[in-house]
């Protein structure tokens, strides 16, 4: 889960590089088309003997991948990445109030709440409106992500089922990635980068997370995905040399205790379902 975590926040700062070159519809449309591509390679899926039922429940996935990617690269080109995931992360966060049913659990998603507020700081940092908009509905999505990837990895074996939904995002989303970055797809430099945010931003993660959800309840889930913020601080530090303030070390810290008290429930009461 923590790998997969790293892995996306990390590609998202790469992605960013490619904005210049073919914008987020471009950069977006690249990341599901090389991600697709692998998956259905390592995966090979096949929707012989499934049902209708099946197949539309990987249409909605497919569906769900390609707009919580496109709402979130469109919120990054006029955001900063720690505000945008910050406040994506209310669609997890959602996920994790719904899915509790102990009184425990609520204190984990408090003291992450809490870290998210202060990792935003929006009364003073002035951010674009169409932007926040933007990574609030990236975090609808993103919510819908997670219900429907555990009922995806229920009824598709490995990673078959993110294979066929990777491949309908990223037919989805080929016409606003030609329409916005149009001969620029062909450039070597431009398919390399796109090819390294792909393998790091969605086929490494989604697959790690596909396996965790495997073993852990939706509401967990949700809870240990409060590290978004965190880890997407660090990269912003790593990768960008955004500094940290206090402030931010102060969010940090509460959303690692959130996580790590989650982590230490599902340790306890997780049954794997493979």
């Amino acid at each position: 889960m923590l790998g997969g975590v790293a892995s996306t926040q990390f590609g998202a700062s790469f992605a960013k590089g490619l904005f210049d070159d073919v914008g987020p519809g471009g950069a977006v449309f690249l990341r599901m088309l090389f991600a697709a591509l692998v998956l259905a390679g390592l995966w090979r899926p096949s929707i012989r003997r499934h049902t209708r039922g099946d197949l539309l429940l990987v249409l909605g996935f497919g569906v769900a991948l390609a707009a919580m990617n496109l709402t979130f690269y469109e919120a990054i080109d006029r955001i900063p990445l720690g505000v945008a995931v910050t406040l994506e992360f209310t669609g997890p966060l959602t996920v994790a109030v719904l899915g509790s049913r102990r009184a425990l659990d609520l204190v984990w998603v408090t003291l992450a709440a809490a870290g998210i507020l202060l990792l935003a700081d929006l009364g003073g940092s002035g951010i674009d409106a169409l932007g926040a908009a933007l990574a609030l509905l990236a975090g609808v999505f993103w919510g819908s992500y997670i219900l429907l990837s555990e009922r995806v990895g229920q009824v598709f074996p490995g990673g078959a089922g993110l294979a066929l939904a990777m491949l309908v995002g990223a037919a989805l989303l080929l016409p606003v990635g030609v329409l916005e970055a149009g001969g620029a797809l062909l450039d070597a430099r431009v398919l390399a980068v796109g090819t390294l945010v792909a393998m790091m931003s969605s086929a490494i993660p989604y697959s790690l997370e596909l396996e965790a959800l495997r073993r852990l309840p939706s509401g967990v889930f949700g809870v240990l995905m409060s590290t978004e913020p965190a880890m997407a601080a660090l990269a912003g530090l790593v990768v960008l040399g955004e500094g940290l303030a206090a402030r931010e070390a102060v969010a940090i810290g509460l959303v690692v205790v959130a996580s790590a008290g989650a982590a230490r429930r599902a340790a306890r009461e997780a049954v794997p379902r493979d």
